[in-house]
């Protein structure tokens, strides 16, 4: 098995676009699979053609790799709890004592880890979405046990980035493709809010998987960038745009549960605002331990490069 070959799974997303980018810039080879029509070359990534629900094309391009990366998910959030297991499933068979990096999420606490979370905190998840992902978190510990896979678990607040086309930050604060106007808030006024800058995060995923002394089963925790009261984001993509006048709005909660109902989305988003209502926190302090000190973008620097990517600002 070679020690620096990777393959990704949702190599098109913005995490495992990110991840794969990062990888090559460190000197690994990257396979990266795909479903439909060949992507363009792109940043000396192999492309692999073949689906993640398949497990024969995630075998097949999983060979001799040491590293798998599983960030794919079903669009949206449509029929998440038909194939969301069964995908990880096939990265795990096709591991064979390789690792798997699996970016993490809020969504498998409840309240009861509130609102410092560390990697040792119950996960009694909330939603439907949650239990989820608790079940992914727990199938790659049973995996690790039993020697199927090694596993790497880095989890991190709300994404923002150039290519963070599917976050809060690209579907509700600001649109992408179009001039700043009027940015809506997703909080509750005066909750702290943790958000992540996609490029740390893969940054940071990149030196885990690089590190040959970590257990089977691994998790670490981002701190990223701690939004005290839920206007600094805000006011972070104001000042970077020259926009200093920009108005804000509140995100329109009431309505989005009143048709709830007849948008599975909609729904979705509904089960997600407890995490907007209350300050939820990670602690990074394990990750420091390993890696001395966690990647930091500067907010400004972060948040006017995500709206150039995102085609807000030229």
């Amino acid at each position: 098995m070679s020690s620096r070959t990777a393959l990704v799974l949702g190599a098109t997303g913005g995490i495992g676009g990110a991840v794969a980018r990062r990888l090559v810039d460190a000197g690994w080879r990257v396979r990266a699979l795909h479903r439909g029509v060949r992507p363009l070359a792109a940043h000396g990534l192999e492309w692999c053609r073949g689906d993640a629900m398949v497990r024969s094309d995630v075998a097949a391009a999983a060979q001799g790799a040491s590293l798998i990366v599983h960030a794919v998910n079903p669009p949206g959030y449509k029929d998440w709890h038909r194939l969301v297991l069964p995908m990880l499933e096939n990265s795990i068979a096709a591991a064979r004592g390789a690792r798997i990096l699996l970016p993490g999420t809020l969504y498998n606490y409840g309240p009861d880890a509130f609102p410092v979370i560390d990697e040792e905190a119950p996960q009694n998840p909330a939603t439907a979405k949650g239990r989820i992902r608790a079940a992914m978190e727990e199938r790659l510990g049973r995996a690790a046990q039993r020697g199927e896979a090694k596993a790497l678990i880095v989890r991190a607040g709300d994404f923002f980035g150039p290519r963070a086309g599917n976050s809060w930050f690209s579907q509700v604060l600001v649109t992408p493709g179009k001039p700043l106007g009027t940015l809506t808030l997703p909080g509750a006024p005066g909750v702290g809010h943790q958000w992540s800058y996609i490029p740390d995060v893969a940054e940071t995923m990149v030196r885990l998987a690089d590190r040959a002394d970590l257990p089977d089963m691994a998790t670490y925790h981002m701190a990223g960038h701690w939004d005290p009261d839920g206007t600094h984001i805000a006011a972070a993509i104001a000042r970077t745009a020259g926009r200093a006048g920009v108005r804000t709005r509140r995100f329109p909660w009431t309505l989005v549960g009143l048709a709830a109902p007849f948008v599975p989305l909609l729904r979705e988003l509904r089960e997600m605002r407890y995490l907007w209502e209350t300050p939820v926190r990670l602690s990074n302090s394990r990750l420091v331990s390993v890696l001395g000190r966690e990647p930091h973008t500067p907010l400004d620097q972060a948040v006017r490069s995500s709206l150039v990517g995102l085609g807000c600002i030229a």
